[in-house]
Protein backbone atom coordinates (compact mmCIF):
# COMPACT_ATOMS: atom_id res chain seq x y z
CA UNK A 1 0.00 0.00 0.00
CA UNK A 2 2.57 2.25 0.70
CA UNK A 3 4.62 1.79 -2.80
CA UNK A 4 1.19 3.05 -4.22
CA UNK A 5 1.15 6.04 -2.12
CA UNK A 6 4.95 7.06 -3.32
CA UNK A 7 4.32 6.01 -6.70
CA UNK A 8 1.11 8.58 -6.73
CA UNK A 9 3.07 11.68 -5.05
CA UNK A 10 6.00 11.27 -7.62
CA UNK A 11 3.38 11.26 -10.76
CA UNK A 12 2.47 14.41 -8.97
CA UNK A 13 5.30 16.02 -8.08
CA UNK A 14 6.56 15.37 -11.95
CA UNK A 15 3.23 17.00 -13.35
CA UNK A 16 3.81 20.51 -10.71
CA UNK A 17 7.36 20.82 -12.31
CA UNK A 18 6.18 20.19 -16.22
CA UNK A 19 3.66 22.80 -15.48
CA UNK A 20 6.17 25.28 -13.55
CA UNK A 21 8.60 24.93 -16.35
CA UNK A 22 9.09 26.39 -19.77
CA UNK A 23 10.45 23.67 -22.75
CA UNK A 24 13.79 24.78 -24.07
CA UNK A 25 12.42 24.93 -27.14
CA UNK A 26 10.02 27.85 -26.30
CA UNK A 27 12.84 29.57 -24.12
CA UNK A 28 14.64 29.90 -27.55
CA UNK A 29 12.59 31.19 -29.44
CA UNK A 30 10.98 33.58 -26.71
CA UNK A 31 10.60 36.93 -28.33
CA UNK A 32 11.86 35.48 -31.79
CA UNK A 33 9.70 36.18 -34.99
CA UNK A 34 10.93 32.46 -36.42
CA UNK A 35 9.30 29.70 -38.69
CA UNK A 36 6.79 28.07 -36.63
CA UNK A 37 6.16 31.04 -33.83
CA UNK A 38 2.94 32.56 -34.67
CA UNK A 39 3.60 36.11 -34.06
CA UNK A 40 0.25 38.03 -31.68
CA UNK A 41 -2.77 38.60 -33.60
CA UNK A 42 -3.33 42.22 -33.82
CA UNK A 43 -5.19 44.07 -31.26
CA UNK A 44 -8.77 45.75 -32.66
CA UNK A 45 -10.51 48.76 -31.90
CA UNK A 46 -13.84 49.26 -31.68
CA UNK A 47 -16.41 51.68 -32.85
CA UNK A 48 -19.80 51.54 -31.57
CA UNK A 49 -22.48 52.79 -33.83
CA UNK A 50 -26.38 52.08 -33.58
CA UNK A 51 -29.60 53.52 -34.67
CA UNK A 52 -31.72 54.18 -38.01
CA UNK A 53 -32.54 51.20 -39.76
CA UNK A 54 -32.95 53.69 -42.66
CA UNK A 55 -29.66 54.95 -42.53
CA UNK A 56 -28.10 51.35 -41.22
CA UNK A 57 -27.23 50.19 -44.92
CA UNK A 58 -25.40 53.19 -46.04
CA UNK A 59 -23.29 53.36 -42.71
CA UNK A 60 -22.91 49.45 -43.35
CA UNK A 61 -21.41 49.91 -46.62
CA UNK A 62 -18.59 52.42 -45.23
CA UNK A 63 -17.57 50.31 -42.15
CA UNK A 64 -17.14 47.33 -44.93
CA UNK A 65 -15.11 49.14 -47.04
CA UNK A 66 -13.73 50.89 -44.52
CA UNK A 67 -12.38 47.71 -42.66
CA UNK A 68 -10.57 46.54 -45.75
CA UNK A 69 -8.29 49.19 -45.12
CA UNK A 70 -8.01 49.28 -41.53
CA UNK A 71 -7.94 45.81 -39.90
CA UNK A 72 -7.33 46.72 -36.37
CA UNK A 73 -10.36 48.39 -36.15
CA UNK A 74 -13.85 46.68 -35.80
CA UNK A 75 -16.45 48.77 -36.73
CA UNK A 76 -20.05 47.46 -34.69
CA UNK A 77 -23.70 48.68 -36.48
CA UNK A 78 -26.51 48.22 -34.95
CA UNK A 79 -30.41 48.63 -35.36
CA UNK A 80 -32.21 50.43 -32.23
CA UNK A 81 -34.13 52.96 -34.24
CA UNK A 82 -33.12 56.71 -33.79
CA UNK A 83 -34.68 57.73 -31.19
CA UNK A 84 -33.41 54.17 -29.56
CA UNK A 85 -29.86 55.11 -30.77
CA UNK A 86 -30.17 58.60 -29.55
CA UNK A 87 -30.87 56.88 -26.20
CA UNK A 88 -27.63 55.22 -26.31
CA UNK A 89 -25.50 57.95 -27.78
CA UNK A 90 -26.47 60.20 -25.24
CA UNK A 91 -25.52 57.67 -22.16
CA UNK A 92 -22.16 57.31 -23.89
CA UNK A 93 -22.93 53.87 -25.08
CA UNK A 94 -22.08 54.63 -28.49
CA UNK A 95 -19.70 56.96 -30.15
CA UNK A 96 -21.52 57.22 -33.45
CA UNK A 97 -25.90 57.51 -34.18
CA UNK A 98 -27.04 56.86 -37.08
CA UNK A 99 -30.30 59.46 -37.86
CA UNK A 100 -33.17 59.66 -40.10
CA UNK A 101 -34.14 62.65 -38.26
CA UNK A 102 -32.53 65.75 -36.10
CA UNK A 103 -31.71 65.33 -32.92
CA UNK A 104 -34.83 65.90 -30.25
CA UNK A 105 -35.06 68.74 -27.66
CA UNK A 106 -35.33 65.82 -24.99
CA UNK A 107 -32.32 64.15 -26.23
CA UNK A 108 -30.55 67.31 -26.33
CA UNK A 109 -31.43 67.65 -22.96
CA UNK A 110 -30.10 63.99 -21.78
CA UNK A 111 -27.38 64.60 -23.97
CA UNK A 112 -26.32 67.91 -21.78
CA UNK A 113 -26.67 65.79 -18.87
CA UNK A 114 -24.44 63.00 -19.57
CA UNK A 115 -21.68 65.76 -21.03
CA UNK A 116 -22.18 64.74 -24.78
CA UNK A 117 -21.33 67.29 -27.09
CA UNK A 118 -21.53 66.15 -30.59
CA UNK A 119 -20.70 67.23 -34.34
CA UNK A 120 -23.81 66.69 -36.70
CA UNK A 121 -23.39 65.51 -39.86
CA UNK A 122 -25.81 64.93 -43.10
CA UNK A 123 -25.13 62.06 -45.16
CA UNK A 124 -27.24 61.57 -47.90
CA UNK A 125 -31.29 61.92 -48.73
CA UNK A 126 -33.97 59.35 -48.88
CA UNK A 127 -37.37 59.34 -49.81
CA UNK A 128 -40.31 57.47 -48.03
CA UNK A 129 -41.99 54.93 -49.56
CA UNK A 130 -45.54 53.86 -49.26
CA UNK A 131 -45.89 50.22 -50.73
CA UNK A 132 -48.87 47.47 -51.11
CA UNK A 133 -48.49 44.23 -52.55
CA UNK A 134 -48.16 42.99 -55.80
CA UNK A 135 -51.37 41.98 -56.41
CA UNK A 136 -53.01 45.43 -55.41
CA UNK A 137 -54.78 46.41 -58.93
CA UNK A 138 -56.65 49.32 -56.84
CA UNK A 139 -54.14 52.01 -55.65
CA UNK A 140 -51.12 53.13 -57.66
CA UNK A 141 -51.73 56.86 -55.85
CA UNK A 142 -53.02 58.43 -53.06
CA UNK A 143 -52.86 61.80 -52.14
CA UNK A 144 -51.80 63.46 -48.88
CA UNK A 145 -55.20 64.24 -47.53
CA UNK A 146 -55.83 60.62 -48.45
CA UNK A 147 -52.63 59.54 -46.14
CA UNK A 148 -53.76 61.41 -43.47
CA UNK A 149 -57.13 59.69 -43.21
CA UNK A 150 -55.40 56.08 -43.29
CA UNK A 151 -53.01 57.45 -40.69
CA UNK A 152 -54.16 59.75 -38.23
CA UNK A 153 -55.10 58.96 -34.75
CA UNK A 154 -58.71 59.50 -34.71
CA UNK A 155 -58.84 57.03 -37.64
CA UNK A 156 -58.45 53.86 -35.54
CA UNK A 157 -61.73 51.92 -35.43
CA UNK A 158 -63.57 54.26 -37.99
CA UNK A 159 -60.62 54.31 -41.12
CA UNK A 160 -60.95 50.12 -41.81
CA UNK A 161 -61.78 49.14 -45.17
CA UNK A 162 -59.96 50.39 -49.06
CA UNK A 163 -63.64 51.66 -49.91
CA UNK A 164 -63.67 54.46 -47.30
CA UNK A 165 -60.34 55.77 -48.78
CA UNK A 166 -61.47 56.03 -52.76
CA UNK A 167 -64.43 55.33 -54.01
CA UNK A 168 -64.37 52.33 -55.90
CA UNK A 169 -61.80 50.76 -53.92
CA UNK A 170 -62.45 47.04 -52.49
CA UNK A 171 -64.85 46.88 -49.59
CA UNK A 172 -61.89 45.16 -47.69
CA UNK A 173 -59.87 45.66 -44.53
CA UNK A 174 -56.94 47.36 -44.65
CA UNK A 175 -53.71 46.24 -43.07
CA UNK A 176 -51.30 48.60 -42.21
CA UNK A 177 -47.20 48.18 -41.71
CA UNK A 178 -45.37 50.91 -40.44
CA UNK A 179 -42.11 51.69 -38.39
CA UNK A 180 -42.53 51.72 -35.05
CA UNK A 181 -42.06 54.65 -32.37
CA UNK A 182 -38.11 54.47 -32.28
CA UNK A 183 -38.12 54.85 -36.06
CA UNK A 184 -36.69 58.28 -36.78
CA UNK A 185 -39.08 57.49 -40.39
CA UNK A 186 -42.03 57.35 -37.77
CA UNK A 187 -41.26 60.52 -36.96
CA UNK A 188 -40.72 61.83 -39.86
CA UNK A 189 -44.07 60.52 -41.56
CA UNK A 190 -46.00 61.28 -39.05
CA UNK A 191 -44.88 65.09 -38.91
CA UNK A 192 -45.50 65.84 -41.99
CA UNK A 193 -48.62 63.99 -43.50
CA UNK A 194 -50.36 63.99 -39.20
CA UNK A 195 -49.27 67.43 -38.16
CA UNK A 196 -47.29 66.13 -35.35
CA UNK A 197 -44.58 63.81 -35.05
CA UNK A 198 -45.78 60.65 -33.25
CA UNK A 199 -49.38 61.62 -33.99
CA UNK A 200 -50.26 58.09 -35.64
CA UNK A 201 -53.35 55.84 -34.93
CA UNK A 202 -51.79 53.17 -32.90
CA UNK A 203 -53.64 50.01 -34.73
CA UNK A 204 -50.94 48.96 -37.28
CA UNK A 205 -47.84 46.33 -37.07
CA UNK A 206 -44.78 47.78 -35.76
CA UNK A 207 -41.56 46.95 -36.27
CA UNK A 208 -37.86 48.89 -36.14
CA UNK A 209 -36.51 46.16 -38.92
CA UNK A 210 -37.74 47.54 -42.61
CA UNK A 211 -37.51 43.90 -43.52
CA UNK A 212 -40.10 42.60 -41.23
CA UNK A 213 -42.98 45.09 -42.73
CA UNK A 214 -41.55 44.38 -46.32
CA UNK A 215 -42.83 40.78 -45.64
CA UNK A 216 -45.85 41.43 -44.10
CA UNK A 217 -47.55 43.71 -46.93
CA UNK A 218 -45.34 41.08 -49.19
CA UNK A 219 -47.94 38.57 -47.67
CA UNK A 220 -51.11 40.12 -47.93
CA UNK A 221 -53.09 41.52 -50.83
CA UNK A 222 -54.97 43.88 -48.87
CA UNK A 223 -51.62 45.51 -46.87
CA UNK A 224 -50.18 48.86 -47.09
CA UNK A 225 -46.96 50.10 -45.02
CA UNK A 226 -44.44 52.88 -45.47
CA UNK A 227 -40.43 52.64 -45.02
CA UNK A 228 -37.02 54.11 -46.30
CA UNK A 229 -36.89 53.87 -50.34
CA UNK A 230 -34.25 51.97 -50.36
CA UNK A 231 -35.70 49.04 -48.76
CA UNK A 232 -38.17 48.99 -51.51
CA UNK A 233 -35.83 49.41 -53.99
CA UNK A 234 -34.21 45.90 -52.67
CA UNK A 235 -37.36 44.44 -52.50
CA UNK A 236 -39.08 45.76 -56.21
CA UNK A 237 -39.91 42.13 -57.03
CA UNK A 238 -41.66 41.73 -53.98
CA UNK A 239 -43.88 45.02 -53.54
CA UNK A 240 -45.60 47.62 -55.86
CA UNK A 241 -44.64 51.64 -55.17
CA UNK A 242 -47.81 54.13 -54.54
CA UNK A 243 -47.03 57.62 -56.07
CA UNK A 244 -47.89 60.29 -53.72
CA UNK A 245 -49.81 63.78 -54.52
CA UNK A 246 -48.52 66.59 -52.48
CA UNK A 247 -50.81 68.97 -54.42
CA UNK A 248 -49.03 69.22 -57.74
CA UNK A 249 -50.15 65.99 -58.85
CA UNK A 250 -49.10 61.82 -58.21
CA UNK A 251 -45.03 61.82 -57.71
CA UNK A 252 -43.46 58.66 -57.95
CA UNK A 253 -39.96 58.38 -55.67
CA UNK A 254 -36.59 57.62 -57.31
CA UNK A 255 -33.22 59.34 -56.92
CA UNK A 256 -33.79 62.38 -59.65
CA UNK A 257 -37.24 63.21 -57.53
CA UNK A 258 -36.08 63.10 -53.91
CA UNK A 259 -33.00 64.98 -55.27
CA UNK A 260 -34.79 67.60 -56.98
CA UNK A 261 -37.61 68.07 -54.11
CA UNK A 262 -40.24 67.10 -56.30
CA UNK A 263 -41.34 64.02 -54.18
CA UNK A 264 -42.84 66.07 -51.43
CA UNK A 265 -43.20 65.97 -48.37
CA UNK A 266 -42.19 62.62 -48.03
CA UNK A 267 -38.22 62.79 -48.57
CA UNK A 268 -35.47 63.73 -45.90
CA UNK A 269 -31.91 64.29 -45.00
CA UNK A 270 -30.54 61.52 -43.49
CA UNK A 271 -27.43 62.19 -40.86
CA UNK A 272 -24.89 60.49 -38.56
CA UNK A 273 -23.85 62.49 -34.84
CA UNK A 274 -20.44 61.81 -33.42
CA UNK A 275 -19.72 62.03 -29.92
CA UNK A 276 -17.02 65.26 -29.59
CA UNK A 277 -14.68 63.23 -27.26
CA UNK A 278 -14.61 60.44 -29.45
CA UNK A 279 -13.37 61.90 -32.16
CA UNK A 280 -10.60 62.35 -30.12
CA UNK A 281 -9.37 58.76 -30.84
CA UNK A 282 -7.75 58.12 -34.49
CA UNK A 283 -9.70 55.22 -35.31
CA UNK A 284 -12.93 57.10 -34.91
CA UNK A 285 -11.83 60.24 -36.75
CA UNK A 286 -10.28 58.11 -39.21
CA UNK A 287 -13.60 56.29 -39.56
CA UNK A 288 -15.92 59.40 -39.85
CA UNK A 289 -13.55 61.44 -42.15
CA UNK A 290 -13.69 58.32 -44.54
CA UNK A 291 -17.01 58.35 -44.44
CA UNK A 292 -17.69 61.81 -46.14
CA UNK A 293 -15.14 61.25 -48.31
CA UNK A 294 -16.95 58.02 -49.81
CA UNK A 295 -20.52 58.46 -48.96
CA UNK A 296 -21.47 59.52 -52.03
CA UNK A 297 -20.55 56.68 -54.19
CA UNK A 298 -21.65 54.41 -51.49
CA UNK A 299 -24.90 56.10 -50.66
CA UNK A 300 -25.95 55.76 -54.17
CA UNK A 301 -24.52 52.18 -54.44
CA UNK A 302 -27.11 51.29 -51.71
CA UNK A 303 -29.99 52.86 -53.18
CA UNK A 304 -29.83 56.22 -51.59
CA UNK A 305 -29.44 60.21 -52.61
CA UNK A 306 -26.16 61.84 -52.32
CA UNK A 307 -25.81 65.37 -51.22
CA UNK A 308 -24.65 67.71 -53.28
CA UNK A 309 -21.06 68.26 -53.65
CA UNK A 310 -21.03 70.97 -51.86
CA UNK A 311 -23.07 69.97 -49.01
CA UNK A 312 -20.15 67.43 -48.24
CA UNK A 313 -17.50 69.91 -48.27
CA UNK A 314 -19.57 71.85 -45.48
CA UNK A 315 -19.85 68.97 -43.33
CA UNK A 316 -16.08 67.91 -43.62
CA UNK A 317 -15.38 71.58 -42.76
CA UNK A 318 -17.62 71.03 -39.29
CA UNK A 319 -15.76 67.65 -39.26
CA UNK A 320 -12.65 69.50 -39.49
CA UNK A 321 -13.52 72.37 -36.95
CA UNK A 322 -15.07 70.20 -34.42
CA UNK A 323 -18.29 72.07 -34.90
CA UNK A 324 -20.57 71.17 -32.01
CA UNK A 325 -24.00 71.12 -31.60
CA UNK A 326 -27.23 70.93 -33.99
CA UNK A 327 -28.34 73.49 -36.90
CA UNK A 328 -30.66 71.07 -38.64
CA UNK A 329 -33.01 70.59 -35.40
CA UNK A 330 -33.00 74.38 -35.16
CA UNK A 331 -36.63 75.52 -35.42
CA UNK A 332 -35.38 78.33 -37.48
CA UNK A 333 -34.28 76.16 -40.07
CA UNK A 334 -37.28 73.58 -40.55
CA UNK A 335 -38.03 73.24 -43.99
CA UNK A 336 -34.92 74.84 -45.49
CA UNK A 337 -32.69 72.68 -47.66
CA UNK A 338 -29.33 70.98 -46.66
CA UNK A 339 -27.36 73.79 -48.42
CA UNK A 340 -29.07 76.77 -46.82
CA UNK A 341 -28.84 75.20 -43.42
CA UNK A 342 -25.00 74.05 -43.68
CA UNK A 343 -24.33 77.09 -45.65
CA UNK A 344 -26.27 79.74 -42.66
Amino acid sequence: MRNWIYIVVAILVAALAAACSTPATEQGNAGKQGAGVKEPAAVQTLIRIDGSSTVYPITEAVAEEFGKVNRTVKVVVGISGTGGGFKKFCRRETDISDASRPIKDAELELARENGVEFVELPVAYDGIAVVVNKDNTWCKDLTVEELKKLWAPESKGVVMKWSQIRKGWPDEAIRLFGPGVDSGTFDYFTEVICGESGSSRPDFTASEDDNVLVQGVARDQYALGYFGLAYYEENMDLLDIVAIDGGTGPVTPSLETVRSGEYAPLSRPLFIYVRADALERPEVLGFVDFYLKNVRALAQEVGYVPLPDEAYALAEQRLKNGTAGTVFGDPANKGKGVLEVLGG
